[in-house]
């Protein structure tokens, strides 16, 4: 192999990677939020019917302690999963993206809870040896790192309204223009 094809190799591996991002930067977010939504409305939907959620014991537990006993697990998990399930809904719809997304990240807040409450249920051993229970909530440190991006596409790029009809695919189309911008 010359100098030469090492050169046209490494070009066409240029514009193959500009493509990939492009294509990244165009559907990324779209993706990103249909995945949140995906997994809210399944979660959600699992709190409707007492026994299927992993989740059950332990969000019931939380909200009877937030509430010091006012509202029992029977009540409170299913309204919780009505809760998430709305979530999962206006993520994969994109309807009430706003509200659905200010929904979301007051629900995290009450997901962390747990790790105050109960840290004997939460750590084999403080502060870092996590159980399963505290695993499942933390990883939704990547739920709200995620409804952070899409929560910047609402308002498009630039932080004005548009007036296409999918704001996040507006942004994500500028953002795809310019990673091929530079890589021409």
């Amino acid at each position: 192999m010359n100098s030469a094809d090492g050169y046209d190799l490494m070009g066409r591996l240029d514009r193959l990677d500009a493509r990939a991002a492009g294509w990244m930067a165009r559907h990324g977010v779209l993706l990103l939020r249909a995945s949140l939504g995906v997994v809210f409305l399944w979660f959600g939907a699992l709190k409707l019917f007492p026994g299927l959620s992993p989740a059950e014991g332990l969000a019931g537990q939380t909200i009877w302690a937030l509430t010091n006993g006012a509202i029992e697990p029977a009540i409170s998990v299913p309204v919780l999963g009505v809760w998430e399930s709305l979530i999962g809904v206006g993520l994969l719809t994109g309807k009430a993206l706003r509200l659905t997304l200010v929904a979301l990240l007051v629900h995290m807040c009450g997901t962390v809870t747990p790790l105050v409450l109960f840290p004997s249920e939460m750590f084999v051993r403080e502060p870092f040896v996590l159980t399963m229970e505290a695993q499942y909530i933390i990883k939704n440190l990547v739920f709200v790192s995620a409804s952070l991006v899409v929560g910047a596409t609402v308002r498009g790029r630039s932080g004005h309204p548009r007036a296409d009809r999918s704001r996040t695919t507006a942004a994500s189309t500028e953002m795809a223009d310019e990673l091929q911008f530079r890589a021409a």
